[in-house]
């Protein structure tokens, strides 16, 4: 089975919640749901994953839309057998187009997750980070394991030419 139910999938919960937070919650004010360690704050972040700042708003998209291709472009070289791969990829997928679209109307993504304690806290963010953080694991692992089974098959130490 294709996983690409997953992109639409995530873009849905990724804007649906962000709809909803900017709706009902007021901008900077945290919520508290699990004492500090857990809240809801609602913020607008200008820059990329995590807070991370590569510049203008529209060097942001740019670059999205640009690893928008180059993630299609991976799924279609998938051999069908890896679908790891493609569970990751489609993660991936749906995150980044959702907070594209936050980037293409807002000019800046709604984050609302917010986990520490005190002054100690990870940059706020959305499903759609958790999508792509997700994704990313699922990538790393599928193309380790993938590595580690083509070394099993050659029986040769990687980087290793077979002599005859």
């Amino acid at each position: 089975m294709r996983p690409l139910w997953l992109v639409p999938l995530a873009i849905i919960i990724d804007q649906v919640t962000k709809i909803i937070v900017q709706h009902t919650m007021m901008r900077g004010m945290p919520i508290e749901v699990i004492g500090d360690f857990f809240r809801l704050t609602y913020i607008h972040n200008p820059g990329a994953a995590f807070g991370f700042d590569l510049g203008s708003p529209l060097l942001h998209t740019v670059i999205s839309i640009a690893a928008l291709g180059a993630l299609v472009y991976l799924y279609r070289t998938l051999e069908p057998d890896e679908q790891l791969l493609r569970y990751g990829l489609c993660l991936v997928l749906g995150g980044a187009i959702g907070n594209i679209i936050d980037r293409v109307y807002l000019h800046e993504v709604v984050d609302f997750f917010d986990f520490g304690f005190g002054l100690l806290r990870w940059p706020i963010f959305n499903f759609a980070d958790t999508f792509v953080t997700i994704g990313v694991f699922l990538l790393v692992f599928g193309y380790s394991r993938k590595k580690e089974e083509g070394d099993e098959t050659t029986g040769q130490p990687e980087g290793e030419a077979v002599r005859g």
